[in-house]
């Protein structure tokens, strides 16, 4: 029997999932300890283990990690003192961003403040040129005075981001050398290498988040393969990438950029796997944890891909309000809204949800650790939505005097009882989740309307009937282990490293070599990045891409081709694909324009992971074990309650109705009516 291990760290909860040959699941989920992300890494694998009764040696398998340790040090600002090195007049860069305001209206517009402050940023005299071209080297004499500058305010890391280094790396790849043998302690991040694209500012800003991050990746994931090791687990760990692959602790370490979404992204890629399962070509994820939601529209079976994101947005909705990134990300909307999100009264008077979260410490009332404030979670709890005696299957008991406690203090500034309190806040928060999910599907030309929904998450079953109503979908479907799923999620996907190039020209006049060269460059990379994770060159597959504009357009449209352009140098399939694509998305095709490719695109990918299909759920037609007034709907009567380990395929209960399973409960509503079907997937859908 081979053994496979994934785990993912929550702002909440630590979810681990080990997966035996067969393709059974052990599941468990512990609070995340943010002191020191590894004790409650290992405490959950732990847990694991001794459930499946096998020791860390018998994980022969994959271990795949996902993590928010680079979003929390982004949050919270708690990196250790970072420099910036820019070309001579450029250091300004970070505060200037792109002079976009995201609010075109509001007088008083925040942004967040640079990563690096302006007494952390030290200018070099050096150019290259647009064309690549070295106008002015780099002398050394300058960069070792730079070197004891940066020493002497205690710099740890340096993000070294110089004009058009994308174009021609020379310079920054000199100053890194130079600084390598004076100060080798630094940990350099260089622009050519973390983000080689146009743009000054978001090349910038990624390169400046990479830098940020790197002394905190890095020995922590160097912490965690050692003691994988001391526990004798025979391979070394692979990291979640934000892009949805997998790659190697040691490559991540270096790229902590790209392990942002790390956790998000997982969910989705099990949310795309599930629409295979279930021959679903379209779905909307909607994930909901202790901490935040996120949505993410699957077509054609796969998770939609962007090639920026921001993060640490002042004002969450507003593109531009936060710190823009140029890495391949699955694309996601995330919901200040999980099951630890607060309740509060806005200036207006009116009750608000979230974006600030009591995370697993304190955490919501009802967790009994000091937590004082009224969270989703105390809000369900005080519904009779969940049981506190049953949660984590009654390894974690719920106070419900203490949720009523911080609910009735809520209350008393809004001038309603506890059932009116609990009542408005788990309406606002499917209001605020379906109206984020709206936003994400419209602003890319996607109808959501009809489109079934996948809820998973600890939180996410409690909420998905009511969000799913007011998105107006088909069905909701909660999948087996629906709790971890995101952990799930990391053990279906491939290893796999994107890279991106931008290099500028018009596509009837490409220079052929140079495309060769620079594809040659990405590929040779790739190729390293998946050896370094065990992949075999042979294994190994190579899909292109690039992106695209009309010549004097500001803005590109991403295409994936279908070969490798460089076989009779196939100019005519990349037009076709891209005007197909620009087409799709902005209804016109100006095609007497000339086209200009901006980046090249490569993604290299290790092979397919085999995982075998869920098992149909047997046993007997389950009855319900208990009897549970809701408040939401309490006129009609004590609402039936069932063990979802207990439900055979084929049965259907009428709504209202509760499903609970050790980690999460499902809530189906009245007016619905709940199926399982046979890969053991509870499936509500709404009466005619």
């Amino acid at each position: 029997m081979t053994y496979s291990l994934a785990v993912d760290i929550g702002g909440t909860f630590t979810d681990v999932v080990l997966r035996g040959g067969d393709g059974a699941l052990t599941t468990d989920k512990t609070l995340t300890t943010h002191h020191d992300l590894l004790e409650g890494f290992f405490r959950g694998v732990d847990q694991v283990l001794s459930k499946a009764g096998i020791s860390s040696m018998d994980v022969d398998g994959v271990v795949v990690h996902a993590t928010t340790i680079v979003t929390n040090a982004l949050i919270e600002r708690k990196g250790s003192p970072t420099a910036l090195i820019a070309t001579k007049g450029f250091g300004d860069v970070l505060s200037i961003r792109h002079e976009h305001r995201y609010e075109m209206y509001d007088p008083q517009i925040e942004f967040a403040d640079p990563l690096i402050s302006h007494d952390l940023t030290f200018e070099l005299d050096e150019r290259i040129l647009a064309d690549g071209a070295v106008l002015r080297g780099v002398d050394t004499t300058e960069v070792e005075a730079l070197a004891k500058a940066m020493q002497a305010k205690g710099v740890v890391s340096v993000a070294i981001c110089l004009i058009n280094g994308f174009r021609n790396p020379v310079n920054e790849q000199a100053v890194a050398a130079i600084l390598r043998r004076v100060a080798p302690d630094l940990y350099l991040s260089l622009s050519s290498s973390v983000a080689p694209q146009i743009r000054e500012y978001p090349r910038t800003s990624t390169t400046a988040i990479n830098a940020y991050t790197a002394p905190i990746t890095e020995p922590y994931l160097h912490g965690l393969t050692l003691r994988l090791a001391e526990r004798l687990v025979p391979n070394k760990p692979l990291i979640m990438l934000s892009s949805g692959g997998i790659i190697g602790a040691e490559i991540a370490g270096r790229n902590p950029v790209r392990m942002i979404e790390s956790g998000p992204a997982a969910g989705a890629l099990a949310a795309s796997y599930y629409a295979e399962q279930l021959g679903l070509d379209r779905l909307l994820s909607f994930d909901m944890g202790g901490t935040t939601a996120k949505a993410c529209l699957i077509e054609n079976r796969k998770p939609l891909i962007a090639s920026s994101f921001e993060v640490d947005r002042i004002y969450r909705f507003r593109e531009g309000s936060g710190m823009p990134l140029t890495i391949p990300s699955i694309d996601m909307i995330e919901i200040g809204a999980g099951g630890g999100s607060i309740a509060s009264v806005d200036a207006l008077g009116l009750l608000k949800v979230g974006p600030r979260s009591a995370g697993s410490a304190p955490g919501p009332a009802c967790y009994g650790q000091g937590g004082k404030e009224p969270t989703v979670t105390d809000a369900d709890l005080a519904l009779g939505l969940l049981d506190g005696d049953n949660f984590l299957g009654g390894d974690m008991r719920l106070d419900q005097q203490a949720a009523e406690t911080a609910l009735w203090r809520l209350g008393e500034r809004l001038g309603t009882d506890i059932a009116q309190t609990a009542s408005g806040i788990y309406r606002v928060v499917a209001e605020t989740m379906a109206a984020a999910a709206r936003t994400h599907a419209t602003d890319r030309g996607v109808d959501y309307r009809g489109l079934p929904l996948l809820a998973f998450g600890g939180a996410g079953p409690v909420h998905a009937c009511a969000v799913g109503a007011l998105l107006e979908s088909t069905s909701v479907i909660f999948p087996p282990n629906a709790s971890v799923l995101s952990a799930f999620g990391t053990l279906v996907t491939s290893v796999r490293f994107d890279l991106v190039r931008s290099a500028p020209g018009k596509l009837d006049v490409l220079d052929w070599d140079d495309v060769d060269r620079l594809l040659s460059e990405m590929a040779g990379e790739g190729l390293a990045a998946l050896a370094d994770a065990g992949c075999p060159p042979d294994t190994v597959s190579l899909i292109f891409g690039a992106d695209l504009r009309y010549l004097g357009q500001q803005n590109e449209v991403p295409i994936t081709f279908e070969h490798d352009p460089r076989a009779g140098n196939d100019v005519e399939m990349i037009r076709r694909i891209f005007e197909a694509a620009y087409l799709a998305q902005y209804g016109v095709n100006p095609s007497h324009v000339p086209i200009e490719i901006v980046s090249w695109r490569l993604t290299v990918r290790g092979p397919d992971i085999a995982v075998n299909s869920p098992t149909t759920p047997t046993g007997g037609w389950g009855q319900p074990k208990a009897m549970r007034t809701i408040l939401l709907w309490r006129e009609l009567g004590p609402t039936a309650v069932y063990d979802r380990g207990s439900l055979a395929a084929g049965q259907t209960m009428a709504g209202p109705a509760i499903i609970e399973e050790r980690e999460t409960t499902i809530v189906v509503p009245p007016g619905w009516d709940a199926t399982i079907d046979p890969l053991g997937c509870v499936i509500a859908k709404r009466r005619a």
